[in-house]
Order: C-alpha cells, then structure tokens, then sequence
C-alpha cells in the first residue's frame, strides 16, 4: 500500500484533471450548441436549391448535356475525407477511418485506384501513415472556422478532378450527426450525381416550368449544380463538427466521472492507511506503557 504522502499526490492530481476535463466538457457543451443550431438553420436552404434544380431538371435534354451527371467506367475512385484536427474525441475519428480502410481495401481488392482529399489533421496523418495517396490536404480555415468559401474551394476541387478525368467517380466520407450520443459514419456519392434525375427520367409533373429559361435550361442547370454540390459539401463539414462536439462532450464527461470515481476510492485507501497508522501508534503506546508499568 502506498503511503500517506503519495496517496495525497494522487488525490490531488486526479482533482485536477477533472476539473480540467469537467471545464472542456462546458467548452464542447457551448460549441455543440452554436454548431447544431447552424447545421439545422442551414438544412433549408440545401433542400430548396435541391428542389430548384428538381424543377429545371425535366428540361435538360439528356445527361449528355450535363457533364457532372455523366456517368464513365469507373477506374479511379476520389474520396473526400473529413476528420477532426484535434483529439480528445473519444472514438469519433476512428470509427470513421476504420470504415474508411474496408471501403478502400474494397475497391483495391476490385482493381480501383483511391485517391483521397483531406479536410482534417487526424485524417491526414492516417492516411500518410499508411501509404495511402493523399491528392490534396485542406489546412486552412481549420474546421471548427471554416465558412461556405472553404466548402466551395473543395467542391471545385472534386469537380475538376472529376471533368478532367483525374478520377472517374467522387464520394463524400464523414460523420454524420443522428443525435447527441449517436454518430453515423457515413459514406455518400458525389460525383457523378445519382440523386437527381435529368431529361425524360425527371417526369415528375409537380415539376413543370410555367416560365422560360435564358438562355436555355442545360445552361442554367450547369451554373446551378457547382451550387448544389457546394451546399451537399458544406452541410457534411457542419455534420463532421456538430458530431466531433458532441462526442468531445461525451468523451470528456466520461472522463471526469472516472476521475470522481477514482478520487473517491483513493480517498477511502487514504483514510483506511491514516486509521492503519493511528491504531498502530496506540498499540505502540499501550505497549510502551504497559511494558512501563
């Protein structure tokens, strides 16, 4: 059993880390609340630009006349990865990039080139360490700063790659946020876009056009999906951070009640070595005495 003087080192230091973690516990708690109420503010504009380009889809010719609908053979698979820049997250960041090593094993073992593009320390150094090929690392803004700007950099960095034939299809990894103690790994496609239907396959008839389009409408649904594909972006990076609070929060709650936990049974050592010490000193007394007498 330790002594007295090293059980009070242990009690003290374990106070301190809780207080410090029950301190990051309120800081995540705060960013948390900032960052959930941006991400579900913003939700209503990425449906109504979605449902814009729903609306002028039916008018496109074909898919030919839209190159980021154009679907190829698929040799090279880009991957967007998005991770945290810090740790203390608890399992946020590797339950995402072990995910992300079967999918990529996956589509080696199929014959497929992977590319990645990181937004995130964590992810980036992962990766490096395994010897995968990063195309390109975003630094800057760090995520918890990053704006719509940074989310239309990378979206144009993805749609270049994708028309100029770097790779033959896109896909988005992140974490999405399901609620506060639940985040989903979630594996998304980008390029080409799948979700909307263009030319005779959009007959929705809820969609008819009552106005004209100048200077026609291929036109101006290619200006309008950079758009699109810019808010699918920056909506995953408000899920990644809203997810990376959230499990911060929970992981330095777990924290701070193991260290009350732990203080709470040092102390109990520490006051059952004290009481050890005093019965010893009265038995040294008593005998002391009565070896006297």
């Amino acid at each position: 059993m330790a002594n007295l003087k090293e059980l009070r080192g242990r009690i003290k230091s374990v106070a301190s880390i809780a207080q410090i973690t029950r301190a990051m516990e309120m800081v995540a708690s705060m960013k948390l609340r900032k960052v959930q109420a941006k991400a579900q503010s913003f939700h209503p504009y990425t449906e109504e630009i979605r449902y814009m380009i729903e609306r002028i889809s039916g008018k496109v010719a074909s898919e030919g006349d839209v190159p980021l609908f154009t679907r190829r053979e698929v040799q090279t698979v880009g991957i967007l990865v998005i991770t945290s820049d810090r740790g203390l997250c608890g399992s946020y960041n590797s339950n995402l990039l072990f995910g992300l090593k079967r999918y990529a094993d996956e589509l080696i073992a199929a014959g497929k080139k992977v590319k990645f593009w990181c937004y995130g320390r964590k992810g980036y150094a992962w990766l490096t360490r395994r010897g995968f090929e990063v195309e390109r690392f975003f630094v800057e803004p760090p995520l918890d700063r990053a704006d719509f700007t940074a989310a239309k950099m990378i979206g144009q960095a993805l749609v270049e790659a994708f028309t100029d034939g770097t790779i033959d299809e896109a896909k988005l990894y992140y974490t999405r946020f399901v609620s506060m103690i639940k985040f989903a790994p979630t594996n998304e496609g980008f390029l080409p876009i799948s979700t909307i239907e263009v030319g005779k396959g959009a007959g929705d008839s809820s969609y008819d056009l009552d106005f004209l389009l100048e200077p026609d409408a291929a036109a101006v649904f290619n200006r309008l999906m950079p758009r699109y594909l810019e808010t699918v972006v920056f909506d995953a990076m408000l899920q990644s951070l809203t997810s990376e609070h959230a499990s911060r929060r929970m992981a330095m709650k777990g924290a701070t009640d193991a260290a009350v936990r732990m203080n709470k049974g040092l102390k109990k050592i520490y006051n059952r070595a004290r009481q050890e010490n005093i019965t010893k000193e009265l038995l040294d007394i008593v005998g002391g005495a009565s070896a006297v007498s």
